[in-house]
């Protein structure tokens, strides 16, 4: 079981990803060339409407295609993305001032105290520590740790 990483920020001409599209809630459609996908491998695609937010994909079935050569479209199961948005805030860090523009997924029917606790999961995933009411980037968190 392989990972194949088609996100955006993965500039690679070998994988390129085509297409990605909803068949039903959690099912998708990808199409795409080069990369060797194979049922059972992990497709990493970006989230419609984001820059950098992954969206892990399970293989399920795959189709090589004569022409154009090394083409393929695959289905893959993955997260339920309906009634789901993405929301873009800002951090900057307590200790040195950067700044940094994130993404994240929350629901359409959540709260301002939901939300923010799903940014905070992010920023988490990104490597921000927070530090009582404030947050530390990943620079200061290590020299923070350093230190101790």
């Amino acid at each position: 079981m392989a990972e194949h990483d088609f996100r955006r920020s993965a500039l690679n001409p070998s994988h390129t990803l085509i297409e990605c599209r909803t068949i039903a809630d959690g099912l998708y459609q990808v199409t795409g060339q080069g990369g060797g996908i194979q049922p059972g491998d992990t497709l990493i695609c970006t989230v419609k409407g984001s820059r950098d937010l992954p969206l892990p994909l399970q293989v399920s079935k795959v189709r090589y295609l004569i022409n154009p050569a090394g083409q393929w479209t695959a289905t893959a199961t993955g997260p339920n993305l309906r009634d789901r948005m993405v929301l873009g805030w800002s951090i900057r860090c307590d200790r040195c001032a950067r700044e940094q523009a994130f993404e994240f997924m929350a629901h359409e029917k959540d709260n301002l105290e939901q939300r923010t606790a799903r940014a905070v999961e992010r920023i988490g995933e990104l490597g921000w520590v927070p530090s009582g009411e404030n947050h530390l980037c990943p620079t200061c968190a290590r020299n923070a740790g350093d230190s101790e």
